[in-house]
Order: structure tokens, then sequence, then C-alpha cells
């Protein structure tokens, strides 16, 4: 059984084995069982269960699959502040 390096939160509790992951994919209704970006972060799960691919793999599509639709804060770009200059006469 192999372990996620660090667990990931859902709702109801956390996700800390590969096992843990495919079974909330697997309790998913089928409209969302159903979508993209679950099926593949089933791909990413079963790469790693039978291949034997990095555990991050795996995480990182699982994380790509709960936060898909959630809109990204944009943030402004840092500005330089302004010089000051002294007019001497």
């Amino acid at each position: 059984m192999r372990l996620f390096d660090d667990p990931i939160q859902v709702p109801g509790g956390k996700l800390q084995t590969l096992l843990d992951a495919g079974r909330y994919i697997a309790n998913l209704p089928k409209a969302a069982h159903d979508r993209p970006e679950w099926q593949a972060a089933m791909e990413a799960l079963l790469l790693v269960a039978e291949r034997g691919g990095p555990v991050m793999f795996a995480r990182i599509g699982m994380m790509r699959a709960l936060n898909a639709g959630k809109s990204v804060p944009e943030l402004e770009p840092r500005r330089k502040r302004e010089k000051v200059y002294k007019i001497v006469s």
C-alpha cells in the first residue's frame, strides 16, 4: 500500500493512500466520475499503482480534479516604487 507524501484533504476526511484515492473516485456520482479531469486522475492513479510511477503523479491528478472549475485569483503585478527626484537650484 503506497502512501501520499502529504494526505489530500477532501470533504469528509483525507486521502492517505492510493487505495483511499481509488475508493474516493469510485464513489463519485456518475456525472462527476465521467468528467475529463476525473478520468485523468484515474489514469494517473492506475499508472502509479500498476507500474510503480512516482506517487506525486497521482497526487497532482487528484488535486487537479478536486480543484477543477475553481477560479484562481489573478495577482496584481508588482510595481516598482517611483524614484523621487529633488530639484536643486
